[in-house]
């Protein structure tokens, strides 16, 4: 069973690189809302720090500061990046020659953990042993944990997708950082604390436009069991195509049973993710339409990776207010088109 805190912060001598090399992925070099695949080497001086996924970037950059001024200033100390970017997937990806090579020469890497991403594991928990790796969904106390459906003794790695959850791992970031720059201690705490506030905010939206839907009608279909986490958090059942990775398979007993309930119950809606396949989705559409339900796509969501770069959906305020607002007007309730702060669809 994993430990209930973040993996602990290790530094030492860099392990030899042929031990690790075995494969190479796109840098993604993070400005704003996360940006576009570069490859290059940190500043002079900079502290390299490396991301797993967009969720995780974005939670690391809460403590680095997020205005354009600040992240000016902090990139002189640190240059932060995430090794996938928009639509990728994360319990399937594989690290590559170029992802190898960031992680060893990073002075620091951050990932979700909880079997989030199944294939780095393994190389993950070598870098440990030799420098600071910091899990941040294992903040995320034992008791609040959901079980995971397909790996006995492991748990559901979604958190994100609670932001009452996710404010641990913010926290696991903010500490993470204040022991790689102590100097920098007062700056990360408040910074921390104004985004903590804007968690409470987006959880109060996200709990009074969902209930707007009615009781009956709420039921999320989903690619896969991603959503857990937010089902539990806001009162929705939740069913998932595939389960809680993406790596297991869904049958054509699992179709025909999602069939029966669509039908059954007048589901309205189901909704694709950006980061996985829609071709499940699609095959549970035409059977339930065959058997005469009136049943579409609701929307596009995002799951295990945010929006585009340069979008507030690129960011995990506007992933998690994009997935909230999309959800409620789809199922019948009440959401403003553009979102709890208007600002679905802007590009920064």
């Amino acid at each position: 069973m994993r430990k209930t805190s973040p993996r602990p912060l290790m530094e030492g001598r860099q392990l030899k690189r042929r031990a690790l090399l075995r494969g190479g992925a796109a840098l993604f070099a993070l400005g704003g809302p996360l940006s576009g695949c570069m490859q290059t080497a940190p500043k002079r001086g900079a502290k390299l720090i490396a991301a797993t996924t967009g969720m995780v970037a974005d939670a690391v950059r809460v403590a680095l500061g997020r205005d354009a001024a600040e992240a000016e200033a902090e990139g002189k100390a640190f240059e932060l990046s995430a090794l996938m970017g928009a639509g990728v997937d994360p319990h399937s990806y594989r690290e590559t020659r170029a992802d190898v090579a960031t992680l060893l020469k990073a002075d620091a890497v951050f990932w979700n953990g909880l079997f989030l991403e199944a294939q780095l594991e393994p190389l993950l928990l070598k870098l440990a042993k030799d420098k600071t790796v910091v899990a941040l969904g294992e903040a995320t106390p034992t008791a609040k944990r959901r079980a995971h459906d397909d790996y006995a003794g492991r748990y559901d790695p979604h958190v994100w997708m609670d932001p009452s959850l996710w404010r641990y791992a913010v926290r696991a970031a903010a500490d993470a950082i204040t022991k790689l720059a102590p100097e920098r201690a007062s700056r990360v705490k408040a910074n921390t604390a104004a985004y903590l506030d804007e968690l409470s905010a987006l959880d109060a939206y996200a709990k009074r436009v969902l209930a707007s839907v009615s009781s009956t009608r709420r039921v999320l279909i989903t690619a896969h069991d991603a959503f857990g986490y937010f089902g539990a958090a806001y009162g929705y059942e939740v069913v998932g195509i595939q389960g809680v990775s993406t790596e297991s398979e869904a049958g054509l007993a699992r179709i025909r049973s999602l069939v029966d309930l669509i039908v059954s119950r007048g589901v309205g809606a189901v909704f694709v993710e950006s980061s996985v396949s829609r071709r499940n989705v699609d095959a549970l559409l035409e059977g339930a339409r065959a058997r005469g339900a009136k049943v579409a796509v609701g929307a596009e969501l995002f799951s295990d990776a945010m929006g585009a770069p340069g979008t507030y959906e690129g960011t995990y305020l506007g992933m998690i207010d994009h997935n909230v607002t999309s959800i409620t007007r789809a199922l019948g309730g009440e959401a403003p088109a553009r979102g709890r702060l208007g600002k679905l669809g802007e590009k920064s």
